[in-house]
């Protein structure tokens, strides 16, 4: 009886023994468990934060570059790529402008207005040549206007250096309007190209995609979480 009671007593010893140290596994394991997920929970919740972020800021640049620079290459009438001979490069005369020097303080200063007519395409037609449409919405007399400044004289030169840089090249690129018959006046470089506008187009929708990639990779794996947990207590 007593070897009887004895084993009994020591099986039940070791079947006690063997709950205890599968509680104390299970309870490791479980906190594991929890410690993963307490990690994982905020890098989630920081990467759909970046995700959102970078569609937000996608579509800023969406709303400011199509005020700016679409909206300045859509109202563009010089769309027509030509090529211009220089036939005429002179300086006409001079133009006031004026120039800050304080706070509350304007000056007048003056600048050299060179004019520059072309010839499109060897049609025989004048026109009379722009550098930008800035410039042409400043002043459609004058091919140029330098940033007014105290001294004359660095005004003059820059003039002078695009007058003699344009002599040297007769034929130079040149945009016109195609439905104007006259061509009275054409560009040398448009403000905004095709490239500034593929450059305004292509990257905020790369920074889109990237957000939205983010967003879709974190709800996918929050996704395959939840499925293989689902499925571990399926097996159980």
């Amino acid at each position: 009886m007593f070897f009887v009671a004895g084993s009994k007593r020591s099986g039940g010893a070791a079947r006690g023994n063997e709950k205890s140290m599968y509680q104390k596994f299970r309870d490791v394991d479980i906190l594991d468990k929890k410690k993963t997920v307490t990690a994982l929970k905020p890098g989630e919740d920081r990467a759909i934060l970046l995700g959102l972020g970078m569609i937000i800021s996608s579509v800023m640049m969406y709303f400011v570059l199509g005020v700016t620079i679409l909206r300045s290459y859509a109202d563009s009438v010089w769309t027509e790529e030509g090529v211009c001979v220089v036939l005429n490069s002179t300086i006409a005369a001079d133009v006031n402008c004026s120039y800050h020097c304080g706070p509350d303080c304007r000056r007048v200063s003056r600048y050299p207005c060179l004019q520059i007519y072309v010839s499109i395409n060897n049609t025989g037609r004048v026109s009379r040549l722009s550098h930008n449409e800035e410039t042409h919405d400043a002043s459609s007399e004058c091919f140029f206007v330098p940033k007014c400044q105290k001294e004359m004289g660095v005004m003059q030169a820059m003039v002078v250096n695009i007058s003699e840089r344009l002599k040297a090249n007769q034929q130079i690129s040149c945009y016109y309007n195609p439905s104007e018959r006259q061509h009275d006046t054409v560009l040398l470089s448009r403000l905004y190209g095709n490239t500034a506008v593929f450059h305004s187009l292509f990257w905020p929708l790369c920074m889109l995609t990237g957000g939205t990639l983010i967003i879709i990779m974190v709800k996918l794996n929050q996704y395959l979480s939840m499925l293989c947990e689902e499925l571990g207590k399926v097996h159980k």
